[in-house]
């Protein structure tokens, strides 16, 4: 992911927030969205669904929420799942609001990034999704303006492009054991946790505690909670070393 910072102050003077909720639809200056809980609320536009379209829309079954949260690009179902995957996060919503301020030639403009993500200390994190060769310069002045935006309430904003091939498909892989079902059996979780307590090879570790073919897919989900960990940036194999992520 890149990381856009801004140092300089900013002010929310010129810009609107519009956002939804099960009460309706609501905009206020900007410096309002700083108390409003947006991971709990609507997508404030749906996702476009015609014949010949050039992007692939769908919804993704998110762990974090327990429901499911929108994407209009295979890019933006690899980035909800990385969200998704990252044990701080406990909030997610895609097109979480709408902002709205006036260009330097007085011309409204709205935007609707692609996601809000809560953490557990709070912070805020919003993220637009584009690949990074194909940002023109409409889409940089609007990253822009949503930078300073973000910035003034104290939310972080993130630009985020292609991920890393290799830790994208083991991060998929992983996800195929996110739902809750995968952690039910507590006795043979405190058993694996145990095992990888020191850095162990992934299959031969795990059949100490019994059939691979049952004990593994608990590994993964633990491995997707981040309760254990592992090298991702390398393919998986037999033998990758894993290890119990202690304080989790």
């Amino acid at each position: 992911m890149q990381l856009h910072e801004k140092e300089a102050p900013v002010h929310t003077n010129g810009f609107e927030f519009g956002w939804r909720d099960v009460r309706g639809e609501h905009r206020k200056a900007l410096c309002a969205a700083v108390s409003v809980p947006i991971e709990d609320g609507r997508p404030v536009r749906g996702f476009p669904s015609y014949r010949g379209q050039r992007h692939f829309p769908g919804l993704y079954w998110s762990a974090t929420t327990g429901g499911h949260v929108g994407f209009e690009s295979w890019l933006e179902r690899d980035h909800v799942m990385l969200l998704d995957f990252t044990p701080e996060v406990t909030g997610l919503l895609s097109q979480p609001f709408w902002l709205f301020w006036e260009n330097e030639r007085g011309k409204r403009v709205s935007h609707a990034p692609d996601y809000f993500a809560r953490f557990e200390d709070g912070r805020g994190l919003v993220v637009d999704c584009r690949p990074l060769d194909r940002i023109d310069a409409r889409s940089a002045a609007r990253f822009e303006a949503t930078l300073t935006a973000c910035t003034s309430v104290g939310w972080g904003y993130r630009v985020v492009g292609e991920v890393d091939v290799v830790r994208m498909s083991n991060v998929r892989w992983l996800a195929g054991y996110r739902h809750p079902r995968h952690g039910v059996a507590e006795g043979l979780i405190e058993r694996l946790l145990a095992l990888f307590s020191v850095p162990s090879p992934l299959v031969g570790q795990a059949a100490l505690a019994g059939d691979p073919i049952a004990v593994l897919p608990v590994v993964f989900h633990l491995l997707w909670q981040g309760r254990l960990s592992a090298e991702l940036s390398k393919p998986q194999t037999d033998t990758t070393l894993v290890s119990r992520v202690e304080g989790r």
